[in-house]
């Protein structure tokens, strides 16, 4: 059985926000979140996440994950307390895995490599080696190699100041062992507090054998303190994402200049240009073009679809052969069927855009369902809004809107009808015929412009 603990309880003072450190985004997920995703993929284990600044607000957004054990730490008093909160939990026999609800790209890989070196008389404990470990605490070893200690920054000699490999804090300890080593910390150091990292040389002492595992990668170890490093955390996770796309066969026209704040499927020779990005839950189909500056959130796009520069979709379905944009916006419940076309400057919302439909120009589609080959004019706008409540605009097959039309819902307009342009329609239009409401145009001969007065 295995254990997870997910430490997640410092406030994150250089963040400098009230928003509780491990909730801060990196590609549009809480960093935890991350931690979290990467354990649960680890197989059959319990998860504990140790909260303390801000623990009701953590409980809460995660509040979907039914498998999570919340233990609060009440006093911030070191690591190797935050551990000891979580001992009443650990089950009998387990190895515990600590992890870090700040360090959110470890990988699953890593992970597996390090639980692979645990045994009843080994500790597996991560490491990296930097060119610059300042900040971290210092891996002591003796002349055969074996780990003896770890010494933290402020407790280190100018000796061991000089060693390059360090402590990741992420290591994964037989349970009874933890048992046994966390009620025998001392504070008795620089800082005051329990360091989890004291227990390698009380595992040393009891003759444990500590086997270290260095991470693939230096990035999967980093943590986030401040602004500085969410920002350096946040492009290289960008860049692994773009590397996982194009390697799935997406081609990004520039890997720099793409963002995925969520989930991205992609089927075969998607072509996806500069600065688009994408947040949220979302699908695309095979054989999709998406042109400059798009940003697309929580939307299934079918294949064969081309949205064109400038276009923002969201909470959208687009089925096969669409064409969008540019300076498109579809809003949440937009649902475009085989071959509909929405152009420059057309805004949907609540829409049902039929078979072979085009709204191509300058145009508010709103709470409104069209049928096949509809054809709307520029300047057309569903009036759906009375001040309090929304109603329906319906338009059945092969109807043609005209330019400049307003449509005053709630409202039918049958098949096959025609509406001319330049009309305000608040009446149902039956099928086939042809509706106008224009004003008897008037030619006054002579007329003379006002002319301006002097001052």
């Amino acid at each position: 059985m295995l254990d997870i603990i997910i430490l997640a309880a410092g406030k994150g003072t250089r963040m400098k926000s009230d928003l509780p450190k491990v909730l801060h985004p990196i590609a549009g997920k809480p960093m935890l979140e991350h931690v979290i995703t990467a354990a649960q993929q680890l197989g059959d284990s319990r998860l504990h996440v140790v909260t303390g600044h801000g623990a009701d607000y953590i409980k809460t957004t995660f509040s979907a994950y039914e498998d999570l054990n919340f233990i609060q730490q009440k006093q911030q008093l070191g690591t190797g307390h935050a551990v000891q909160q979580v001992l009443p939990s650990l089950s009998k026999g387990s190895i515990a895995l600590i992890l870090y609800g700040d360090v959110p790209l470890i990988s699953t890989t890593t992970l597996t490599r390090l639980l692979s070196a645990v045994t009843e008389n080994t500790l597996g404990l991560l490491t990296v080696t930097l060119n610059n470990p300042s900040g971290y605490g210092r891996i002591v070893r003796n002349s055969s190699g074996s780990v003896t200690s770890i010494v933290e920054q402020k407790d280190a000699s100018q000796e061991q100041l000089n060693i390059q490999e360090i402590n990741t804090g992420i290591m994964a300890v037989n349970s009874p062992q933890l048992q046994k080593w966390l009620p025998a910390l001392s504070n008795n150091n620089a800082q005051g507090e329990y360091y989890l990292t004291d227990i390698i040389a009380m595992a040393v002492e009891d003759e444990i054998t500590v086997v270290t595992e260095e991470a693939e990668n230096e990035w999967e170890v980093m943590g986030i303190n401040n602004r500085q490093q969410q920002a350096e955390l946040e492009r290289i996770q960008q860049q692994n994402i773009a590397n996982q796309l194009m390697v799935d066969g997406v081609t990004l026209l520039d890997p720099l200049r793409f963002d995925c704040r969520g989930e991205l499927r992609c089927g075969s020779d998607v072509v996806i240009d500069v600065n688009c990005i994408f947040e949220g839950n979302n699908t695309i189909g095979s054989n999709v073009t998406i042109g400059p500056n798009c940003i697309v959130k929580n939307a299934v796009i079918g294949d064969n679809t081309e949205i064109k520069a400038n276009c923002m979709i969201e909470d959208s379905q687009l089925a096969n052969a669409c064409v969008i944009g540019p300076f498109a916006r579809l809003r949440p419940g937009t649902e475009l069927e085989e071959g509909a076309k929405i152009g420059n400057f057309v805004e949907t919302k609540k829409a049902l855009i039929g078979k072979g439909s085009k709204v191509n120009h300058l145009s508010y589609i709103g709470d409104a369902s069209l049928g096949q080959n509809v054809n709307v004019g520029a300047g057309t706008i569903t009036c759906n809004y009375d001040g309090v409540n929304k109603h329906q605009t319906t338009i059945g097959d092969n109807v043609f809107v005209g330019s400049n039309t307003a449509l005053v819902a709630p409202i039918t307009v049958e098949d096959g009808a025609t509406i001319g342009a330049g009309s305000t329609i608040n009446k149902n239009v039956k099928e086939d015929v042809l509706a106008l409401t224009r004003s008897p145009q008037k030619n006054i001969n002579g007329w003379q412009r006002p002319v301006k007065k002097e001052q």
